[in-house]
């Protein structure tokens, strides 16, 4: 195994793996919040007991989440030491922003967490909404960074060093709104489907039990209400990627041929041999059409683009229909719960429904993992891009491999660690013949 692929493989499974976590840092809270929003408002101690349940497991997702954080961050430096030479003092200001948003999420959380019945109901509820706003904006300050690595901006090039630096363009760079918006979404839309599949499963079991019918309206209220709102953020998204990332829309689609009206592929396997997309269903203008709002646009295509300069455009490819198609079915599911519960007026509870939403809860998961191999493979070969590509970035320390295997390993264990803590939380979850005592209980009575 190379140094350069050791070290990217290193660093591709410590952020997928530590994606998940931060996904759920995000998304937790403000379902958690929703749920103390609900017992203020009606008193019942369902509500509070849900609130509980979900602050403990956002702790023990929050406390992995930043070992793993902590992680990633020695890992720039070790392996990718001339990136952050680089880069360092241009990107600077969001990982700062990012701890200082971070260490404002723990200490609320350790006040939500053990406030209870210790300070004022309204400033507890409020010391979970900055939990929840600290979190959202940890997840937006670093991926503001990714922006900047697929947009730079806020520095002048002189030979090989930054010069002329501006740290707050660097950070509102092209690429910030859109990537940003589109990971918040996901983050709300694939941890509310996840949650909601695990109360789905039990409600499925028994249709009585108020607490997992409680939790299911919640988790599906954030997680659906995500799903539909994403393909719009998606389209933004495309749009800007067609602007300043050309070659990646064009591996994204498995588009070879420069054209007008380009046609939409929907699945495919692009052959860069022959510069063709076999077996896909094709609609015809339809990608000209959405990447620039003109049928007649012309779309780049990989055929133009120097082959060391292009991305592995089946991984991108795969990718980008695997996150299509997750957040399709998402999308499909949340229709259908909405739509019955304006009919009806009530929570769909049907077998059907109840298995689609066990069925799609992993979908949400998927999708963002699919999502960032298409932002960070199809920048390839490119670490900043047209900047400088992944070869020049990569530590020169040979052995790599070692250390792949061994925080591979770590992260093998804290995800046996975590399953076990959860799944010690679900079986505390309480049944129908609990709750009358339970919601007295809770509510203080």
């Amino acid at each position: 195994m190379s140094n350069l692929l050791a070290a990217r493989w290193q660093m591709a499974i410590s952020l997928g793996f530590h994606i998940i976590f931060a996904v759920i840092g995000i998304a937790l809270p403000l379902m958690m919040v929703i749920a103390e929003a609900c017992w203020l408002r009606t008193g019942d101690g369902v509500y509070r007991f849900l609130a509980r349940s979900w602050a403990r497991g956002a702790a023990i997702l929050f406390a992995v989440g930043a070992v793993s954080g902590t992680v990633l961050s020695f890992e720039l430096g070790l392996l990718w030491p001339h990136f952050m030479h680089f880069a360092g003092p241009i990107i600077g200001l969001g990982f700062g922003l990012e701890g200082f948003a971070f260490f404002t999420e723990a200490i609320f959380l350790g006040i939500y967490i053990y406030g209870w019945d210790r300070v004022p109901p309204l400033a507890h509820w409020l010391a979970g909404v900055i939990v929840a706003v600290s979190g959202a904006l940890s997840g937006v300050l670093v991926v503001s960074v990714n922006a900047w690595m697929n947009t730079p901006a806020g520095f002048l090039l002189q030979g090989k060093e930054a010069t002329n630096i501006d740290p707050f363009a660097a950070l509102w760079n092209p690429s910030m709104v859109a990537e940003t918006l589109h990971m918040t979404l996901a983050a709300y839309a694939a941890t509310g489907f996840m949650v909601a599949g695990v109360h789905a499963f039990y409600l499925s079991r028994d249709r009585t039990v108020r607490f997992h019918r409680r939790a299911l309206a919640i988790a599906l209220a954030v997680g659906g209400t995500a799903a539909l709102l994403q393909p719009l953020s998606g389209d933004y998204s495309a749009k800007v990627v067609a602007r300043t990332q050309p070659v990646k829309l064009a591996a994204m689609e498995g588009q070879f041929k420069t054209e007008r009206r380009a046609p939409l592929r929907i699945g495919g396997w692009p052959n860069p041999e022959t510069g063709e997309t076999r077996f896909a269903l094709e609609i015809p203008g339809a990608l000209s059409l959405l990447a620039h709002n003109a049928i007649d646009a012309e779309v780049v295509g990989l055929n133009d683009v120097p082959k060391a300069d292009r991305p592995p455009v089946r991984v991108v490819h795969l990718a980008f229909q695997t996150m299509v198609g997750c957040g399709s079915v998402m999308m499909g599911v949340a229709l259908w719960g909405g739509i019955v519960a304006l009919r009806k007026r009530r929570l769909p509870d049907g077998p059907w429904f109840l298995r689609a939403v066990v069925l799609a809860s992993p979908l949400g998961m998927v999708a963002i993992e699919a999502g960032w191999t298409v932002t960070e493979v199809g920048r390839q070969p490119w670490i900043i891009q047209k900047i400088m590509r992944t070869t020049e970035a990569v530590t020169p320390v040979s052995g790599l491999w070692v250390s792949m295997v061994g925080y591979t390993t770590l992260y093998l264990m804290l995800g046996v660690v975590v399953v076990l803590l959860l799944r010690m939380q679900f079986r505390r979850s309480p049944g129908a013949e609990d709750l009358t005592g339970l919601a007295d209980a809770e509510s203080g009575k």
